[in-house]
């Protein structure tokens, strides 16, 4: 059975009609000099008696960034597969307003370095900012690249 995953992609408009959403670079050293594929969407998988993918999109941007999501409303952009099989459904909500400086981020442990035995810590994203969707695009993991596409096919339907 396929990693099921969710997440929320946050979108505001800017005063020359353009669009940014707010990605998340990830933390930990192996992406500590990378840029391009390195950011995502605020995600992550399911835990054990968690039925609704909003459910699990939300509490995982909580986690990752240490505030609470925007209330909504919330559009289900679709569930984009990955190339290992792993499966993400994304929300998208309009994040205008909100205010990155307070955000906090949450921590993972890993053996550090490889094969030494001891254990560190790391933030599970080491930075957060709102990008144009061209620049999203390269710097996004490719997997939730037509996330893009759905957001701004969306918002095209919608005249905004």
């Amino acid at each position: 059975m396929p990693v099921t995953s969710a997440g929320i992609l946050l979108h505001r408009l800017t005063a020359d009609g353009g669009v940014e959403v707010l990605l998340a670079h990830m933390g930990g050293p192996f992406w500590a000099a990378k840029d391009a594929g390195a950011w995502s969407i605020p995600k992550g998988e399911f835990v054990d008696g968690e039925e609704a993918a909003l459910d699990a999109a939300r509490r995982e941007f909580q986690e990752e960034f240490g505030i609470a999501p925007p209330e909504g409303p919330y559009a289900e952009l679709g569930t984009f597969p990955y190339a290992s099989g792993k499966r993400v459904t994304v929300f998208v909500a309009d994040g205008t307003g909100l205010s990155l400086d307070r955000m906090r981020f949450g921590e993972f442990e890993m053996e550090w370095p490889p094969r030494s035995g001891r254990t560190a810590s790391f933030p599970e994203v080491d930075r957060a900012e709102w990008t144009g969707v061209d620049a999203a695009r390269a710097r996004l993991v490719k997997g939730q690249r037509p996330a893009l596409d759905a957001l701004l096919e969306g918002l095209d339907a919608a005249g905004a």
